[in-house]
């Protein structure tokens, strides 16, 4: 006798888990770089470390669209940079709540010259600059990105993309 089949969601699917590789990531990077930019924050170093796999993974996301042999692969190293940021991300709030140690200096990311470095704001990794329902951006960078992740690799798993 022939188990029944298992019912298959509707939103996880390749076409959902693409769409999700190209705007996690340029949702959180923009949020990330509008809280900057706008809201004034100033991120620290940990703040940056969780940008850079963001970025690559929307490069690796768009250059999957038009290469339909590499997709797959392509959209299954996103998820990976995806997840590697939400992992900083969890590291990084377990600094702010002082689960892990941080950083043993303070950062900034001032360059240039001298003045630039004494008017540039130090920032500690351990100090929460933002939060929303008593989580830091990095608590929400590490939630949403290791969820983004698991729904990615999931949808790729529901046939060929």
């Amino acid at each position: 006798m022939l188990a029944p089949a298992r019912p298959r969601h509707p939103l996880l699917n390749r076409e959902a888990a693409h769409a999700a590789a190209i705007l996690v990531p340029l949702g959180l990077l923009g949020g990330a770089i509008g809280s900057q930019l706008i809201g004034g924050l100033v991120p620290c170093d940990m703040c940056i470390w969780q940008r850079w796999p963001h970025a690559i993974a929307l490069a690796l996301a768009l250059l999957a669209v038009p290469m339909n042999a590499m997709r797959r692969p392509l959209l299954t190293l996103a998820a990976l940079a995806i997840a590697v940021s939400g992992a900083i991300g969890v590291y990084h709030a377990g600094v702010e709540i002082g689960v892990f140690p941080g950083l043993t200096t303070c950062s900034t990311n001032a360059g240039g010259s001298l003045e630039d470095l004494l008017a540039a704001p130090v920032v500690r990794c351990d100090a929460v600059q933002w939060e929303f329902l008593s989580i830091s951006m990095a608590g929400w960078n590490a939630i949403i990105s290791l969820g983004a992740a698991l729904f990615i690799v999931l949808g790729l798993r529901k046939g060929r993309a």
